[in-house]
């Protein structure tokens, strides 16, 4: 079983419920690949009834089809729900679709400022979400620059910090936050996969194994494709062929089935291997 809780996640949790009062709306991240499993049940008990906007970030990594259904899913729950990819939305249009996502979640405040003779119209959002969902690429991409620190391994975020993005737009980024204790293993292998959890948690040669068993049994056809190799085979025959195709060899010829495990993982995240939703709707 997977399970990572660091000492700052802790202190993450203490600023998200110190700071939750001085927001209206709250942004909260989710892999597209793991529209369901990448949303952290420990968000609930701070959020309240305070409005929500649920972002499915990296959706050029998932399949269309899927994002849809969660997207039409996540609506019907009440939810504001949008598709992102951070890395690549670049253009107003999609800026202005999130950001009247935000103002239609805060509407209900704005009208309750006004009756009270309050000018201020300023929206202010929290962003939240699990390590390595892409929080701080996604606020430089609405700032438009460099405004946060960002990397392809969790835990980039570090402390609180206030943006404007536009004159009637703040944001507070917070540093990711996983929950205490993983009880589903195959939650903790999804999270895993997609570099939700620092590799030192987590034996890379068991979660690429664990990988190729779940693509053999969910998305046949993609290792044979990517690596022009045969499937119907053990999953560590799977990975010794990979490291022999790829040149990964040990001393005395052995296949090096770390570093294959390590190409495999980082293939996998890349998209390399086409898109991928593990979560069904």
């Amino acid at each position: 079983m997977i399970n990572w809780f660091p000492g700052h996640m802790a202190k993450t949790k203490k600023l998200i419920s110190e700071n939750i009062k001085l927001v209206d709306v709250v942004l909260e991240l989710v892999d597209a690949r793991l529209p369901a499993s990448s949303r952290n049940p420990l968000l609930q008990e701070f959020l309240g009834e305070k409005p929500l906007v649920l972002v499915l970030n990296k959706a050029d990594l998932a399949e269309k089809e899927e994002t849809q259904k969660w997207l039409g899913f996540y609506r019907q729950e009440g939810y504001g729900a949008i598709a992102f990819n951070s890395l690549q939305n670049k253009e107003q249009n999609e800026k202005k679709k999130l950001y009247a996502l935000v103002k239609e979640q805060a509407k209900d405040e704005l009208k309750h400022r006004a009756k009270r003779g309050i000018k201020n119209q300023v929206v202010r959002l929290m962003i939240l979400g699990i390590p390595n969902v892409g929080k701080s690429t996604l606020l430089n991409n609405l700032k438009g620059r460099v405004a946060a620190r960002t990397g392809d391994k969790p835990g980039v975020t570090k402390g609180k910090q206030w943006v404007r993005l536009e004159n009637e737009l703040e944001l507070l980024d917070m540093p990711g936050i996983l929950w205490p204790k993983i009880e589903d293993p195959v939650t903790g292998y999804k999270l895993a996969v997609t570099g939700a959890i620092k590799e030192e948690v987590y034996d890379s040669l068991e979660l690429s194994l664990w990988l190729l068993g779940w693509l053999g049994q969910n998305k046949p056809g993609r290792i044979a494709q990517r690596y022009q190799l045969e499937e119907e085979q053990e999953d560590v025959d799977v990975l010794e062929a990979l490291c022999r195709k790829r040149g990964f060899l040990a001393r005395g010829g052995e296949p090096d089935l770390e570093k294959g495990a390590h190409i495999l993982l980082a293939e996998y995240r890349s998209g390399k291997l086409g898109r991928v939703t593990m979560d069904v709707c």
